[in-house]
């Protein structure tokens, strides 16, 4: 019964949100405890809470003061020349801000951290997408699955998740997994081309002209893709130049309030300012040092120094100090990036919710005990195929924590009945991430939907097949190279 329950809760969940019933923290909250009421443990529903909340707090003051961290880090400058390299590659063509999606995501997942990329990429490529009335969906697709291939190394957490369950050395897992997930990632530029050419059919091939890749000048005029503007010559259009990045970072400067605190500030949400190269923010002479904290930053966090909320907590006031030592600035700053931290902390702790009542119920458990006892014994020598496909449905339907240590070890077992290492079954466990990184149970995707405008919904609509093809050939790569 309980199993049942368990995937009749996730499914109203799903539905609920995917048809827009429900906002996600609503339903978040409200279904799982209709859910524990109805399996007859209402009276346990606040103990269920409280541990669920207990257990999702450090992830939660992780992501509140990484938001604040990285937030400042881009307001002062520090990731504007690689957003600035990729983006004048981009120009304004559609393809190529897609594919420069993927590139710029899967060059920021180096940092393990989800929140940290989704961060980065949707304030450098907002900006493109919205003044070429391009496709927020798209965006958010092709950078989640991105982020989720590169989910996978070692510091990213599955890997030592599975480590961990079985006993194993994270290298021994991850080192013979690279051309797998080599074979992944390009499956994501793959897709993004695809979606780009997609993109550029529907939209019309547009180019950037030379005198508008110029250094912007505060005066100088120029026009938001759609919106009229002040220079009908410079109106973007199809086949004609696009005043979409006078300066060849993407961030429509020209038309920023930050800028010159001209007119479209911004009823369309156009004027997302996040690198606009003469925001009053930029630290240039602080760049070494903003550039040597995080460094120190992603060290420690790789040599397990301090827990990563400590390290980002301290990182916060460090950064903050530092390039704004006046209260006044510190405290514009921190409400700059207070929408971001409320949402986020507030879906976290929703989650918590949901999360708290999956666990303590006992549904996980009775789900994850009928998925296995499902597995016809025929199967057993197939036992890390078995487990790359089962990875895809329950990475996304639990928690990391909830399979890597609790189904994980239960594959594991069941494989070496059959003759399958449990270094195959952990390679195995990684193929789904692609597809993980889309989960409702990921904090760290509202941190992308939300600071991308586009409703939960829409987004798992669009990306769950992409990430499952992904998934599905990273699983096939490591089928053909013989790793698992």
């Amino acid at each position: 019964m309980l199993t049942i329950l368990g995937f009749a809760m996730i499914a109203t969940f799903l539905v609920l949100i995917m048809t827009k019933k429900m906002s996600p923290i609503a339903a978040l909250v409200l279904i799982p405890a209709l859910f524990c009421i109805a399996v007859g443990q209402g009276a346990q529903l606040g103990d269920y809470v409280i541990e669920g909340v207990g257990n999702l707090a450090p992830t939660a003051a992780m992501l509140m003061f990484a938001i604040v961290y990285f937030g400042v880090m881009i307001d002062v400058g520090l990731f504007d020349p690689i957003v600035r390299g990729i983006l004048k590659f981009c120009q304004a063509d559609p393809m190529r801000i897609v594919v420069g999606t993927a590139v710029l995501a899967a060059i920021v997942s180096l940092d393990g951290d989800g929140s940290t990329t989704f961060m980065i990429t949707v304030s450098a490529m907002y900006p493109l997408y919205k003044r070429l009335k391009m496709s927020l969906v798209v965006m958010t697709g092709v950078a989640a699955t991105a982020n989720g291939v590169m989910n996978t190394l070692p510091w990213g957490g599955p890997t030592a998740r599975a480590a961990t369950a079985l006993k194993l050395d994270a290298s021994e897992i991850f080192v013979p997994m690279i051309p797998a997930l080599a074979m992944g990632l390009l499956a994501v530029f793959v897709l993004a081309y695809v979606l780009g050419i997609r993109e550029r059919k529907r939209l019309g091939m547009l180019t950037l002209d030379e005198a508008l890749a110029r250094e912007p000048r505060p005066e100088a005029e120029t026009v938001s893709a759609g919106t009229g503007g002040t220079g009908g010559k410079d109106r973007l259009r199809k086949g004609t130049a696009a005043s979409v990045s006078a300066s060849g970072t993407g961030t429509g400067s020209g038309t920023s309030a930050a800028a010159g605190g001209t007119e479209n500030a911004d009823e369309d949400d156009d004027a997302f300012q996040g690198l606009d190269p003469n925001r009053p923010t930029l630290r240039p002479k602080l760049y070494w040092f903003n550039a040597g904290l995080t460094a120190a930053l992603l060290t420690a966090m790789i040599m397990e120094l301090l827990p990563i909320p400590v390290l980002f907590l301290l990182g916060a006031a460090l950064a903050l100090t530092v390039n704004f030592p006046h209260m006044p600035d510190q405290r514009a700053r921190i409400a700059a990036h207070a929408d971001n931290v409320l949402n986020v902390s507030g879906m976290v702790f929703a989650a918590a919710v949901f999360t708290g009542v999956l666990t303590g119920t006992g549904m996980v458990e009775h789900m994850a005990d009928w998925v296995v006892g499902t597995v016809p014994d025929a199967m057993g020598p197939h036992m890390a195929i078995v487990t790359g496909l089962l990875s895809l449905p329950l990475t996304y339907f639990m928690s990391n924590d909830g399979f890597y240590f609790g189904v994980l070890p239960v594959l594991a077992e069941a494989g070496a009945a059959h003759g399958v290492s449990p270094v195959e079954i952990a390679r195995a466990s990684l193929a789904g991430q692609a597809l993980h990184m889309s989960s409702p149970l990921v904090p760290a995707v509202y941190v992308l939907v939300g600071m991308a405008k586009v409703e939960f919904g829409d987004h798992t609509r669009f990306t769950v097949k992409w990430a499952v093809l992904t998934s599905l050939v990273v699983l096939a790569a490591g089928i053909l190279f013989g790793i698992m």
